[in-house]
């Protein structure tokens, strides 16, 4: 998918998109569509396949708009980087998005039962958990994504668990506040990290899905293609092993703020393996990236070098990771088994 000329929402980049199969069968993305100014919208676009392979997309609208008050500053606006994940449990459609609102980026939530149609939940809520003396909701926060059933949380309940991405500095905020990090936590990278809403309580209302509490370290940057920091990527897919998730990793030199075309920087993709009896727990990861940036679509861009992969889809037997390409267009790639 690449910008479509003339279309004012997308005329700075269609990157980053979420997915899923609506009512019909039919496989949607739901692009981040950039406009002028940095302000994104979320889009809705019919895969169309050849041969039965994912090759362009029929735009249908946008689906959601930074309409609410805390989706938008006096300088800036945004709902970004969908990551949508099917529940069966919950016979909804899941997306976290990015607010980026008066305070920078701000996690959020919506549902929907047909990809077209999201009923906000509002923005993600961290509960205080004292062993980590400090508060999750001061912090920007980045690559949500559900788990798409119900895993063992911390205290054996079953759970609904989410995948997300804490900035420790505050700095860009407030000068000379400088880093703020968690009891036990020494590195001051982003890596990620994993919470948890008890299912009885989503049982008693969907609106305790944003209450997310029992917050755990999953994994830092450890390979020197993750060197400045690692973030979850599509909805966390259940293979025989465990937990799958293909995940970046970012390496050059990103200076304090969130304007992408200041970064120098490279998005690779590598995959973590996690415990199903405990999503706390890698128990494998690729030490070498498994998707780098290559193609000309890849390299040139509004930031320039990065595959950003963020929905994994199946067609006919066949899985398919779709991506950002250098935060301007969208690829896909074909997601092999090899062993």
């Amino acid at each position: 998918m690449t910008p479509e000329p003339g279309n004012e929402f997308e005329s700075e980049g269609v990157l980053n998109p979420a997915s899923g199969y609506g009512p019909d069968g039919q496989l949607y993305l739901l692009p981040r569509l950039v406009a002028p100014g940095n302000i994104s919208r979320v889009g809705l676009a019919a895969v169309e396949l050849t041969d039965g392979v994912p090759s362009g997309v029929r735009r249908e609208g946008i689906v959601l708009s930074p309409d609410e008050g805390w989706e938008r500053g006096l300088n800036n606006a945004g709902v970004e980087d969908p990551r949508v994940t099917w529940i069966p449990s919950l016979n909804k459609h899941v997306m976290t998005y990015v607010a980026y609102g008066p305070l920078g980026p701000k996690p959020a939530l919506a549902v929907s039962e047909d990809l077209r149609t999201w009923t906000r939940l509002g923005p993600l809520h961290f509960e205080y958990q004292a062993d980590l003396d400090t508060d999750l909701n001061l912090f920007p926060n980045k690559d949500t994504v559900f788990f798409p059933e119900p895993v063992p949380g911390p205290d054996g309940e079953p759970a609904y668990a989410m995948l997300h991405r804490p900035m420790w500095d505050l700095g860009w905020f407030r000068e000379g506040e400088g880093v703020h990090l968690p009891a036990g936590v020494k590195d001051d990278r982003p890596g990620i990290w994993v919470s948890f809403v008890p299912v009885a309580e989503v049982e008693r209302s969907l609106s305790n899905l944003v209450h997310l509490r029992q917050h755990r370290l999953v994994a830092m940057s450890e390979y020197p293609f993750e060197e400045l920091k690692i973030g979850a990527g599509p909805a966390p897919l259940r293979v025989p092993e465990g937990w799958l998730v293909i995940h970046h990793g970012v390496t050059g030199e990103q200076p304090v703020g969130f304007d992408p075309t200041t970064q120098k920087v490279s998005y690779a993709a590598g995959a973590l393996l996690l415990d199903p009896l405990d999503v706390t727990r890698v128990i494998g990861r690729t030490a070498e990236p498994i998707l780098v940036p290559e193609t000309e679509e890849e390299r040139i861009g509004t930031v320039g070098n990065v595959v950003f992969p963020t929905a994994i889809e199946e067609v006919d037997g066949v899985r398919y990771v779709f991506y950002g390409m250098a935060d301007a267009k969208i690829g896909v790639a074909r997601l092999d088994r090899l062993s």
